[in-house]
């Protein structure tokens, strides 16, 4: 379960990060469930990108004995920031095919 936890933790922040996101800019809001599915899938990447740069994330997590505060704040905020931005790009896609 320690192994999950940290991807677990990056996609619920995701989400977050999505709607949060969708909520701040409405121009490039997809809907509430559009935003979590997006944001979920851009919280899976920003961890992903933080471990291979070798930031807090998940590969940091499952290196270590165990889950420390500090992988689990990278946890939250590359799934957070990648959720957001993601959603923002694929807002500004969506909008500028719809012109």
């Amino acid at each position: 379960m320690e192994d999950y936890l940290p991807v677990i933790i990056q996609l619920f922040s995701g989400a977050i990060g999505g709607n949060l996101a969708g909520a701040i800019l409405k121009k490039y809001s997809l809907g509430t469930m559009w935003n979590s599915i997006v944001g979920i899938l851009g919280g899976g990447l920003g961890g992903t990108v933080l471990g291979l740069l070798g930031l807090e994330g998940t590969e940091a997590a499952a290196a270590s004995s165990g889950l420390d505060l500090g992988s689990i704040v990278g946890s939250i905020a590359g799934g957070g920031v990648g959720g957001g931005i993601l959603m923002v790009i694929v807002g500004l896609i969506r909008k500028t095919m719809n012109r």
